[in-house]
């Protein structure tokens, strides 16, 4: 069937994170690429992606490019599924014999209520939905379709049994030739990464258990299933020959250091092909490994250190003491590694105190750049089951992680600490971190040493000035 892979029109700012629909708006407006439907668009012929909010694309304008299709499938997530349901029925609409389907942890943990919650939604992707895309695509009956929950025509809803993870990650084709082929490379921008980037996986799933992440609950498991060194420096290559526009590359693996040996072997093949990179890392590697990693091309690390109390990080299972981030981040910043940090209120033990340590704590470690969000329990994850269990949630199981108008909302609160209090303490998070002398003069003198960071820091400034007044209002 002529398929496409549609990311639909969200909300204006809305930020593609991680490679999904993840929340919708931050402070400041960015683009991950949409890995999760270029993977299995590279395996059906002819078949296109489509990424309405990094295009700009209107509801109108991606409505008149889907009805040119016999299948759409969408990307969807817990936040963003009204919204892409009810674009489903208009498209439904306009041209009924289109078959629709969805895939994302949403549609992983909740088949059923995904398909029930509207007709227009014709089947739903379980677990890895490579190969169930394919097979749809390729005409298979949906009952013999493993990993595949649909409608069938007299309205009932039906389950296949389980698909198996994919073993052999090598079996899989590029992502970066569909990017080519169908995206915009200029439209896809990070604060923190070098622009133009392109983002990829070299390996699914996370050793990991932290007990808020999403991914490894839902789709990708537990276990790093890894491609081997070769391929990943094979689409490196193809990479650098067919888009000479690309400044960096960004390996999105959840935790692309888990196997040390893997990743050093990566990057001295990365280093001969003289590319810069950067990746998502947990705040426990070796300086030896580190150093191998930056003698060749990596320039900054990812790095979730969530929280600067070493109770939270043991109740939500993050495998980390502070003492032992404090000395990866020195060691980063020794051999010049910048590094993003990512951080978490809200997390199960926060109280004022806590925020109030974890602000000072990311001063003292002093990231490159920051993120903070507020703790999101998603379906499927341990948190959205403690949440519910222990009350956490004000109407317990339904929860609303973004605002009608598409900002992140505060869905979690405790006997002591409301969700307003964990709310403004992301606005005070940032007004603490940035508007230190210190930290304003690092950036300036970054700023003066390259015009193109000029532009780009006056551009984030203004966005998040105007993230503050919103906030304030």
């Amino acid at each position: 069937m002529k398929t496409l892979f549609l990311q639909a029109p969200s909300f204006d700012g809305f930020d593609g994170g991680a490679g999904s629909r993840y929340q919708a708006k931050r402070e400041i407006k960015s683009f991950w690429y949409p890995t999760w439907l270029a993977q299995p668009a590279a395996l059906i012929p002819g078949s296109r992606v489509l990424d309405a909010p990094a295009d700009e694309l209107s509801v109108d304008a991606t409505l008149a490019i889907a009805l040119e299709y016999d299948l759409v499938i969408m990307h969807t997530s817990s936040p963003s599924f009204p919204t892409d349901a009810k674009f489903a029925e208009e498209i439904k609409k306009r041209k009924p014999a289109v078959i629709i389907g969805m895939v994302g942890a949403k549609t992983a943990v909740d088949p059923h209520g995904s398909l029930s919650a509207s007709e227009a939604i014709d089947f739903v992707c379980r677990e890895e939905f490579d190969y169930t895309c394919r097979d749809v695509a390729n005409g298979l009956a949906f009952k013999d379709i493993p990993g595949l929950s649909y409608r069938e025509s007299d309205g009932s809803i039906e389950h296949n049994g389980p698909r198996e993870m994919i073993e052999n990650m090598d079996e899989l084709p590029f992502v970066a030739p569909v990017y080519k082929r169908d995206l915009k490379i200029e439209n896809y921008f990070i604060g923190y990464l070098q622009h133009p980037y392109v983002s990829i996986y070299t390996g699914r799933g996370c050793r990991s258990k932290c007990t808020f992440c999403l991914w490894p609950q839902t789709v990708g498991g537990h276990r790093y299933r890894v491609r081997s060194v070769e391929n990943v420096l094979e689409e490196v290559r193809w990479i650098k020959e067919n888009m000479p526009e690309v400044k960096e590359i960004m390996f999105d693996d959840d935790t692309f250091t888990d196997f040390k040996p893997r990743a050093e072997e990566i990057a001295r093949g990365l280093g001969k092909l003289g590319v810069t990179w950067s990746c998502n890392a947990k705040a426990n590697v070796p300086y030896s490994t580190l150093k191998i990693m930056k003698e060749n091309g990596l320039r900054l690390l990812l790095v979730g250190y969530e929280s600067g109390d070493d109770q939270i990080l043991l109740n939500i299972k993050k495998g980390l003491r502070t003492d032992i981030a404090k000395r990866f981040s020195e060691d980063c910043r020794k051999l010049g590694i910048k590094i993003h940090g990512t951080f978490i209120l809200g997390l199960p033990g926060e109280t004022h105190d806590t925020i109030e340590k974890t602000i000072e704590y990311a001063k003292e470690i002093n990231p490159h750049t920051i993120q903070v969000s507020l703790a999101a329990p998603y379906p499927g994850t341990t948190l959205y089951k403690q949440a519910v269990e222990n009350g956490w949630m004000e109407d317990n199981k339904v929860i609303n992680l973004v605002s009608n108008k598409g900002v992140q909302l505060a869905a979690i609160s405790y006997p002591h600490l409301s969700k307003e209090d964990i709310y403004h303490g992301v606005e005070a998070f940032y007004r603490r971190f940035y508007f230190r002398p210190v930290k304003i003069w690092e950036i300036v003198r970054e700023m003066l040493g390259s015009w193109d960071m000029m532009q780009r820091r006056l551009r984030e400034g203004v966005e998040f000035f105007r993230f503050l007044r919103a906030h304030q209002s």
